[in-house]
């Protein structure tokens, strides 16, 4: 396997989890932005449903009307409040659902772990264009702090997760505060939507991946390559060394993402003093598909226990 950041050894597994705990240092909130948690809200939680699913909640209605849905995945047991990690699906910013997806394969090992589980819908394009899609994931992690207590959740622990577009999402998310202006319209402004740590999957970055004859148009409303929203879209403008801690995944085959997506991402989040941690799929496709006859390295399995470990040391 290349190797980015370390080599993928157990020593290497030790490493990312002293790192991770290293990190673990509050991030200060100006006085001029949302509180994460600005009045507390007192739970009102109905213990029976532990281990369920609850479908299709309203998260945010969007001033024109759209109805903006997520699934709550909640732990099996466990008094809370939980830890939130939420799930941002891909599909190139015009398909996709929040029950699909590469990344949606994490959603049972992190509830299995005592996480609350959030997967989101969002507006697709191209009837919705960017920055629609962020200012819905946006939304619903303000939407998740101000109903802190209706879920049982821990406003001040919450993770991001994502693959391709939804990538691309989450790591605008964890860049992106308040002064960006990608708030939108949604309820709840007078909570944060900053989040705690964000793990990209294979995630688009900047402006040669967005600038494609499928997309251009379609997503970001442009004409040409040079229109300002592809740089508003780009996760790398935002960056600051107050961003929370990032894990980042890349295939080595992937057709469709480039990989030095995730290699400038990466760069760009370490030159700013962003925790940040890179680990090279080998013999992997786009969405962790196998490309040829060799096996991936590391393993679906250890990607998994990596991630879950990941937010173990950024969220608890």
């Amino acid at each position: 396997m290349k190797q980015v950041a370390f080599p993928l050894t157990l020593l290497a597994l030790i490493t990312l989890a002293c790192n991770a705990i290293s990190g673990l240092t509050a991030r200060p909130t100006p006085s001029e932005t949302p509180a994460q948690t600005p009045v507390e809200t007192p739970s009102t939680f109905d213990p029976a449903k532990l281990g369920t699913t609850a479908e299709d909640i309203t998260y945010c209605s969007i001033p024109y009307g759209t109805p903006l849905l997520m699934d709550v995945y909640y732990p099996e047991d466990g008094d809370g409040p939980w830890p939130v990690t939420v799930y941002v699906h891909g599909g190139g910013w015009v398909s996709g659902d929040k029950s699909k997806g590469a990344g949606f394969r994490f959603v049972e090992p992190l509830r299995r772990s005592g996480y609350l589980v959030v997967s989101i819908n969002y507006r697709l394009s191209p009837e919705h264009q960017f920055p629609a899609h962020i200012e819905d994931v946006k939304c619903a992690i303000r939407h998740l702090r101000a109903n802190a207590g209706a879920y049982n959740l821990d406003p001040e622990h919450i993770g991001v997760f994502g693959g391709s577009a939804g990538g691309h999402l989450a790591a605008l998310l964890g860049t992106s505060d308040e002064s960006a202006g990608l708030e939108g319209p949604g309820e709840y402004q007078e909570y944060s939507s900053r989040v705690d740590a964000v793990v990209d999957l294979f995630g688009p970055t900047d402006g040669t991946a967005f600038c494609i004859p499928s997309k251009i148009e379609a997503v970001f409303g442009a004409d040409t390559c040079e229109d300002e929203i592809i740089t508003i879209a780009s996760p790398m403008t935002y960056i600051s060394a107050d961003d929370p801690p990032f894990l980042i995944f890349h295939g080595d085959q992937d057709d469709v993402v480039p990989i030095n997506q995730s290699e400038r991402l990466h760069e760009a989040l370490m030159a700013a003093g962003v925790q940040s941690t890179f680990i090279v799929v080998e013999n992997a496709g786009h969405g962790f598909s196998r490309a040829g006859d060799s096996e991936l390295y590391p393993t679906m399995k250890t990607v998994l226990q990596m991630v879950v470990d990941f937010f173990n040391h950024h969220l608890r």
